[in-house]
């Protein structure tokens, strides 16, 4: 449930948001809780992220992740990577379980989408969702994205507990000046 916040603003993440941003990441997609849309517990063993990897793309040029803050630190995330000609991709979309809801995950797209277009000139945006999520394929279809029929392999080492895992790739046009 949504719990009550003062308005956050969304703004690209610093370092000094880095070890609340891991936290925000881990309880997200590997919390014990089991909560909210981007769990993946069921599906993962082990750790999503670590500070090193999301230092790196906090200090790359062509990456941003955009954080939503309140004053308490990151209550959301999404990451903007530019894939070049005119792609962008958007990945690491997570909302607090307890603040899920209440339209927050729809307001960091919409932000990842400005930035897309703004700093990288971008025109598509992509992602990928693990094949095993439809309620999440379906929530990304609902803002517009749409399955390509590409599916990309997994890497390997990320603690998968099923071996028939695969990222079933989705995009979407952006309009000039979103």
């Amino acid at each position: 449930m949504a719990t009550a916040t003062p308005d956050p603003t969304i703004r690209p993440a610093m370092p000094a948001d880095l070890p609340a941003l891991h936290a925000l990441v881990e309880r997200c997609y590997r919390g014990a809780d089991n909560q909210g849309w981007t769990h993946e517990g069921h599906l993962f063993a082990g750790p999503r992220s670590d500070l090193a990897s999301l230092a790196a793309v906090v200090a790359a040029p062509d990456q941003v992740i955009l954080v939503a803050d309140a004053g308490t630190g990151p209550l959301a995330s999404v990451q903007v990577s530019d894939a070049g000609n005119g792609v962008t991709y958007l990945g690491l979309l997570c909302v607090d379980p307890d603040r899920q809801a209440g339209g927050l995950a729809k307001r960091m797209i919409a932000a990842a989408e400005a930035l897309a277009v703004t700093r990288f000139a971008a025109r598509m945006m992509e992602m990928a969702v693990i094949n095993h999520r439809p309620e999440l394929i379906a929530y990304y279809q609902r803002r517009g994205f749409a399955l390509t029929g590409e599916v990309r392999s997994l890497p390997t080492g990320l603690g998968q507990l099923r071996a028939d895992i695969g990222l079933l790739v989705m995009a979407r046009s952006l309009p000039a000046g979103a």
